[in-house]
């Protein structure tokens, strides 16, 4: 799979911060959907099954540590914690809950970047060995 095509969800309810992020991550070649509702997002991550998921912690619907809680079970894909809550037990919750990142918000684009590339290149399976046709 080439980084082209691996599809993330950002479940964020503030409108021009998803924006923002969406913007800068397709530029970078990614594709894209916006999640603004805690209480679809967990419907929505089991049935898309993105490659990637940016959980905000404080959601209207229903919060980040729960909709992690809710999906890990069905969803084996990445999921990158982003909250302006900084404190260590909001971080070592969402970790406990399933998440597999968990990063402040506001953040550096370049470095929300890297935080979804590395585990996405570790998720790719290796290039088979190119088989020689001997007749």
């Amino acid at each position: 799979m080439e980084h082209e095509a691996w599809q993330i969800l950002i479940v964020e309810d503030d409108e021009r911060l998803a924006e923002l992020t969406r913007d800068y991550l397709e530029s970078n070649g990614l594709r894209v959907s916006v999640e603004s509702d805690g209480a679809q997002a967990a419907a929505r991550i089991i049935a898309e099954q993105p490659d990637l998921v940016i959980l905000d912690l404080m959601l209207p619907g229903e919060d980040g540590l729960s909709i992690c809680r809710k999906v890990r079970e069905r969803y084996d894909g990445v999921i990158l914690m982003l909250t302006a809550r900084t404190d260590d037990m909001d971080q070592v919750l969402g970790l406990d809950m399933g998440a597999d990142d968990y990063g402040c918000k506001p953040g550096r684009p370049r470095l929300l970047l890297a935080r979804i590339q590395a585990p996405l290149r570790r998720s790719e399976p290796a290039e088979p060995a190119v088989a020689q046709n001997q007749r």
